[in-house]
């Protein structure tokens, strides 16, 4: 009996000193199977010794050894503890670095990029233009008249003149009412009010229409415009450019077609449709020779002449890269943009 307890307090003063000059979780961990491992623990051979032991030895002896027990847990639970907050992190400097993410360019962006660069090396300036416009640039001087029918195909959002507080904004044209710009076509007359020919250029922009929205109709949507004036210019140098623009920007085995059609602000007019390798014809953009009272509202001579043209960024996106629904440009759903 009295060895047993000297156990009991060798055991207790070995239990502490291996607890105390534990270094990590693993030591720790080996310390309670040392001492209270249900197999070979030496305060657990205690235990099982009790049973040869009397009543009274058992009730003494016992009461120790759990006492001990329940110390030596509570003791290597706090090492373990203290040992976890004071880790040292080390740095593996052979694994390979966590890929960092420097985001994403919405494919708008993307899109507006390749057009200005293909249009720049084909030697056109990239010009813009306001967004709020006055009805003058945006429909009088393109050839659409307040009473013309073709206003039919704008749906418009006009906006009051003045603020709340009665200040008037500035940039409408005389008596002309302000306007969300429903195409970019405004800026045809603004660039060839300060320049002269030759020129040409595009604009590409954000324009506003006031329709319902739809998987291929949106409220706000980004064009680009295209204006080529001088002398000599014909559909002939339209048809070289814009075919050279969609062999560059598809790719090069392309079909083209092209289709009378009415415009306001040009005659003759033409829509083009291109049509991909095992695609279908698509409609891409509508052009035509500058109407001669574009040029008159601008006091160009009758020696001018030019052609112009507008597509909607959207669209080109939408066939490029297979987007089905327009919408999806104006979610700010980041899972959409990822992916480009």
């Amino acid at each position: 009996m009295k060895k047993i307890v000297m156990d009991i307090d060798v055991i207790r003063k070995n239990a502490k000193r291996d607890i105390e000059a534990a270094t990590s979780v693993k030591t720790c961990e080996d310390v309670r199977v040392q001492y209270l491992g249900r197999k070979d623990g030496e305060l657990t051979a205690v235990l099982r010794a009790l049973s040869s032991m009397s009543l009274e030895e058992k009730r003494r002896v016992g009461s120790e050894a759990n006492a001990l027990r329940v110390e030596l847990e509570e003791l290597i639970e706090n090492k373990i503890k203290e040992l976890s907050s004071k880790k040292i992190q080390r740095i593996d400097v052979t694994k390979p670095g966590k890929r960092v993410s420097l985001g994403h360019l919405h494919p708008l962006t993307r899109i507006d990029r390749e057009v200005r660069d293909i249009f720049s090396s084909l030697n056109f300036s990239v010009v813009s233009g306001p967004e709020l416009e006055d009805e003058y640039h945006n429909f009088d001087a393109l050839n659409i008249p307040g009473d013309h029918p073709a206003r039919d195909m704008w749906d418009t959002f006009w906006v009051k003149p003045r603020t709340d507080n009665g200040e008037e904004i500035k940039g409408a044209k005389k008596g002309g009412k302000l306007l969300m710009r429903t195409h970019t076509s405004p800026m045809q007359i603004r660039y060839m009010e300060t320049h002269q020919a030759p020129f040409q250029i595009i604009v590409p922009g954000r324009t506003f229409r006031y329709e319902a929205t739809d998987a291929s109709h949106e409220i706000n949507f980004y064009q680009v415009e295209g204006l080529m004036v001088g002398p000599n210019v014909t559909l002939a140098n339209f048809k070289f450019i814009i075919e050279s623009f969609f062999k560059r920007f598809f790719g090069e085995n392309l079909e083209f077609r092209y289709r009378p059609s009415y415009f306001p602000f040009v005659e003759p007019g033409v829509e083009l449709d291109v049509k991909l390798p095992g695609g279908k014809w698509l409609e891409v953009m509508g052009a035509g020779m500058v109407h001669r009272n574009v040029f008159n509202a601008v006091k160009y001579d009758k020696e001018m002449q030019g052609f112009a043209f507008g597509m909607g960024l959207d669209r080109l996106a939408m066939i490029k890269y297979g987007i089905p629904d327009i919408r999806l440009f104006y979610s700010g759903d980041v899972r959409f943009t990822k992916q480009f």
